[in-house]
């Protein structure tokens, strides 16, 4: 079969295709980049990637290495006395607008919209809707004074040059013999049909190119979208940052800041890099005015002054001016092409990441195009895709858009003095660093509520635990039936996941509960399911009973939480997880999925049955 295009050679293209090549299929890179200047072009400080937690568990489970970076221990907020807020509570949708007009160079052009059009949005009502933004406690009054919020028992985020990321996913892909990327490659053409893709490249490299499945992921000006036809509607230029990265000694080393109403300018964060390196960005007004080289010196002068009581010694590393733009892409799969990252979504305001939602584009997309590829798959896999991450990042958009009238003031909404109300400028202050730590509607994991890949209706036993089916599991420690002991998530990015919850099992030996209880049942039921499947045990899970059974696709997300060992809907779960339809090659009978359901399940009980009586 033909391998799988992967267009770009950027973090979500590298991401793709080792996670592509860990499920055992042939990947092509095509990157535009002339041959020898891979990442050379893009080695600056002052862009760079945070990541969340789980987003950096990702790229070491696939073996890239991500210690360069620097885990945030805390977020300090610091603030000028007898500040004024305005908070704006219950911002109508739309209160962003859109700007029609695009830079030619920057964008091609595309619909205005407001990201409406995707079921599940969430946003920010009142303070009733949106939550207790006052409770979270008090982060001081003076500059230099306030508390570091206490984010220790939290995970952190991961904080790293985009280079650096780049390179260290080059180095992981050297070992991987089915992984080609060619440079010089240029897209031209792009035709499907009913077997494959095929493309045209010009340059050194160009040539024809054949494909079972193609995916874009060549950037916010992606030829592939273009040739797919693929609308690209939203908004330019949301916010404005100037960004400087210099090396210097701040008082906070491994913390990053915030520091809203500074004396020059709205807000400067300061987010640590490796060895002794610092990003800063600055929010720009919105006219659009260019910064001078002096003005950017005086913001740095003054937030260093500010910080450290005088202006320490520094080393201005890199400087850069950025736009956020949020745009999303009408159509994420065509056929058997796919947009991936920054070709399907654009979106970056209020710390809001978008190479982090990219790379949750690659896992989500790589296991279904794993499993087409080795035994095919319906268009309901498929569709998924888009289904998913499309919903996930038009809530992510849409809350961003809601949540601007609030943190930055915008359209003449309740203006309000902290002394009127106190909890205001906490409120501010709580949306914003939900947006740079990953928390909450700006950044924290979306639940697949809408996802087509669940069983049509709860499954006969059904159980409510501590995790919402289509949301992700919680990361507990597993014993695999050979009896080695790990963690949930270090399992996740290969086959389906079935765990039971066993208490007592971790002080037995593997030779006395493997052969106990309903163990051999479920082996069987596992072992009969129409995609391959890896069974485990854990002590507990957060609000599961004891025997509880917990279906985990591969990227992480729960199916169904069943009540003991019920085959028939152990299997019905695993159908709906692949989208049911095309049975895998391997499997003995070729009866459509409901057909051989109820055959698999009474195999299942006999050879349970047996096991049992041979205990």
């Amino acid at each position: 079969m033909d391998p799988v295009i992967v267009v770009g050679a950027g973090p979500v293209g590298l991401t793709l295709a080792l996670a592509l090549a860990r499920y055992e299929v042939p990947v092509t890179v095509l990157d535009e980049a002339p041959p020898g200047s891979a990442g050379q072009d893009d080695r600056r400080l002052a862009r760079t990637a945070v990541l969340r937690p789980e987003t950096a568990a990702l790229l070491e489970r696939l073996g890239c290495a991500t210690t360069e970076g620097t885990r945030w221990t805390g977020w300090r907020t610091l603030r000028r006395r007898a500040e004024v807020a305005r908070v704006a509570f219950a911002a109508p949708a739309g209160s962003v607008k859109a700007d029609e007009r695009e830079h030619d160079e920057l964008l091609e052009r595309g619909e205005s919209g407001d990201f409406s059009d995707v079921r599940g949005l969430g946003g920010f009502g009142g303070a009733g809707e949106s939550g207790d933004f006052g409770a979270s406690g008090d982060f001081g009054d003076a500059a230099g004074s306030g508390d570091a919020r206490d984010l220790g028992a939290e995970p952190s985020p991961l904080h790293l040059p985009q280079h650096a990321l780049t390179r260290e996913l080059r180095a992981a892909l050297d070992g991987e013999a089915d992984v080609r990327i060619v440079q010089d490659s240029r897209l031209t053409l792009l035709k499907q049909d009913s077997s494959g893709v095929t493309v045209h490249t010009r340059g050194d490299n160009g040539t024809v190119w054949r494909a079972s499945y193609l995916i874009g992921c060549d950037g916010a000006r992606s030829v592939v979208r273009k040739l797919l036809g693929a609308r690209f509607p939203g908004r330019t230029a949301v916010e404005r940052y100037a960004v400087a990265a210099l090396r210097a000694e701040l008082p906070w080393p491994g913390e990053a800041v915030l520091h809203r109403a500074p004396p020059r300018g709205d807000e400067v964060t300061a987010r640590p890099l490796p060895d002794g390196v610092w990003r800063l960005d600055w929010l720009l007004p919105s006219d659009g005015r260019l910064v001078t080289p002096d003005a950017l010196l005086a913001r740095v002068r003054d937030a260093l002054s500010l910080w450290c009581g005088e202006v320490p010694a520094y080393d201005l590393l890199d400087t850069g001016v950025h736009a956020v733009h949020h745009r999303l892409a009408r159509r994420w799969r065509s056929g058997r092409a796919f947009l991936a990252g920054d070709a399907a979504h654009l979106l970056g305001a209020l710390g809001t990441q978008g190479l982090d939602e990219g790379l949750r584009d690659a896992e989500n997309l790589a296991w279904k195009l794993a499993l087409a590829w080795h035994h095919g798959a319906s268009d309901t896999l498929l569709d998924s895709y888009q289904a998913e991450r499309r919903e996930a990042v038009a809530a992510r958009l849409r809350a961003a858009d809601r949540t601007l009238p609030t943190v930055r003031g915008e359209g003449g909404w309740h203006t309000v003095r902290r002394t009127v109300v106190p909890r205001a400028a906490r409120a501010h202050d709580v949306l914003l660093t939900d947006g740079h730590l990953g928390r909450g509607l700006l950044g924290a994991p979306q639940a697949h509520t809408h996802t087509p890949l669940a069983p049509a209706a709860p499954p006969a036993g059904s159980v409510l635990v501590g995790t919402p089916v289509g949301a992700p599991v919680t990361d507990v420690p597993v014993t695999a039936p050979d009896g080695s002991e790990t963690q949930l998530h270090d399992r996740l990015g290969g086959k389906l996941l079935v765990v039971l919850v066993a208490p007592g099992t971790g002080v037995w030996e593997r030779r006395h509960w493997l052969g106990a209880g309903l163990m051999p049942r479920l082996a069987a039921a596992v072992s009969a399911l129409p995609l391959q499947a890896e069974l485990l045990v854990t002590e507990g899970y957060p609000g599961a009973d004891a025997h509880t059974v917990l279906v985990v696709r591969p990227d992480g997300f729960l199916v169904a939480a069943l009540a003991g060992v019920r085959p028939a809907e152990l299997y019905a779960c695993a159908d709906a997880a692949r989208g049911g339809g095309t049975e895998p090659a391997s499997a003995s009978a070729k009866a459509p999925a409901g057909e051989r359901a109820p055959e698999a399940a009474e195999a299942a009980e006999t050879a349970g049955s047996e096991a049992t009586a041979n205990r």
